[in-house]
């Protein structure tokens, strides 16, 4: 029986997954179960920050799974520690504390439990409990029954109502909008300073600073959420500060790209004093409040210390930034009808295409049609919404593999 065989029967069909069957990968690179090489401009949807298999990381995780893979949180190991330390020091560099998780979507529902029960520790003037979190059209911030809700597309949400209320979606980078969907139940803003599932929409300067401004008008918390864009992958390590650097949220969260492929998130609160009792954001989730059984376990916090000290030590946000600038310049350079622009930072870069230009049978959308021959070509980019594909290559990508990807994406759009 064929891989393919194997999960139609036994795999509930929650993807469209393409036919790839990887079985082994190194650095920039992939291989099928037939022994086709292709080059790797997804790696894991952002995940493999480092590639696959990079020697630090994979060190790490064999030591430590021959000394302590998991303990219960309810004691205190080093390793969480110690990685709590390097993201506050290093990362994040605002005082703080930090909660693991498993994913982002457990990262944001952490972030969900915060405002709300921040919403009851500051109710509105009228004694209103606060509850109600602000995100945006095109948002992407899980698939749990709080992070979808949270989330601003219609198609993730459809067949689960009713879903957790709460939740209010305005358009993107509208600062009126924003302005005006202030109510007394509302108690946090949750936004990604780059939309990457909802088609790679970065927002900008003025609207962060907006929201930020607004936040503390009306005594709101700010949360970024960084699944996507956070540890390097958009020439920071904290990918607001490319674009609004003094802004302070109130709480962040993480995934991805922090493990290089282990299953970990977090989200941060920060200490700031909240009321005139001078009580940290903080210390709101006591004791109780929230909870995780494999959340920050030895493993995956070795993996994750590896892939972020690596990061840092070789400065690999800067790489990210370097190659931006290259793979803009030769794309435009192409004078390619059927490219629309080129949206993103770093290496979160998205291609969008005129769909007008790209013959799309019946159920495929101009992405997909894309996507599938660069497959074909031996390169394996994912798509972002009907219209763009992403380039999400490894931080420590070369000139060379950039330059491998690019002609490969110049014969392929050359056809449409």
């Amino acid at each position: 029986m064929t891989t393919p065989e194997r999960y139609a029967e036994h795999v509930l069909p929650t993807y469209g997954r393409f036919p790839l069957v990887p079985v082994r990968g190194a650095g920039c690179r992939l291989w099928d179960d037939a022994g086709k090489s292709y080059l790797d401009f997804c790696m894991g949807i952002a995940v493999c920050s480092l590639g696959h298999c990079h020697p630090r990381l994979v060190e790490a995780i064999r030591h430590q799974a021959g000394e302590l893979i998991h303990v219960s949180n309810l004691y205190q190991h080093p390793l969480q520690a110690e990685l709590a330390e390097e993201i506050n020091e290093h990362h994040v560099r605002l005082p703080g504390k930090i909660f693991f998780s498993n994913s982002g979507a457990e990262a944001n529902d952490g972030l969900i439990k915060a405002a709300r029960r921040f919403g009851q520790k500051r109710p509105h003037a009228d004694g209103t409990r606060r509850y109600e979190v602000l995100t945006f059209l095109q948002s992407f911030h899980g698939r749990t029954l709080g992070s979808m809700a949270a989330t601003g597309q219609a198609k993730i949400q459809e067949g689960f109502d009713p879903l957790l209320p709460g939740f209010r979606h305005l358009p993107f980078n509208d600062i009126a909008a924003v302005e005006s969907a202030i109510r007394p139940e509302t108690a946090a803003i949750l936004l990604e300073p780059i939309q990457g599932e909802g088609g790679v929409n970065q927002a900008t300067p003025e609207f962060i600073r907006a929201v930020a401004e607004i936040c503390e008008k009306h005594d709101l918390l700010l949360f970024f959420d960084e699944v996507q864009v956070g540890f390097g992958r958009c020439g920071d390590s904290m990918a607001w500060r490319m674009t609004a650097p003094e802004i302070r949220p109130d709480g962040i969260s993480w995934a991805k790209g922090m493990g290089g492929g282990v299953p970990i998130g977090a989200f941060w609160l920060s200490d700031r004093a909240i009321d005139r009792d001078d009580t940290p954001l903080s210390s709101l989730l006591g004791p109780g409040s929230h909870g995780s059984t494999y959340g920050g376990n030895p493993l995956v916090c070795a993996a994750s210390l590896a892939v972020l000290k690596e990061i840092r030590e070789q400065e690999l946000a800067v790489n990210a930034i370097l190659q931006e600038v290259r793979i803009r310049e030769t794309v435009r350079s192409w004078s390619l009808p059927v490219i629309a622009e080129v949206r993103g930072q770093g290496l979160l870069l998205g291609i969008a295409l005129d769909p007008a230009r790209i013959p799309t049978p019946e159920g495929k959308t101009a992405a997909l049609v894309v996507v599938n021959e660069l497959m074909a070509h031996g390169l394996i980019v994912p798509p972002a919404g009907p219209n763009t594909f992403r380039l999400l290559p490894p931080l420590n990508v070369t000139d060379a593999e950039v330059d491998e990807a690019l002609e490969i994406i110049r014969k392929v759009l050359s056809q449409f």
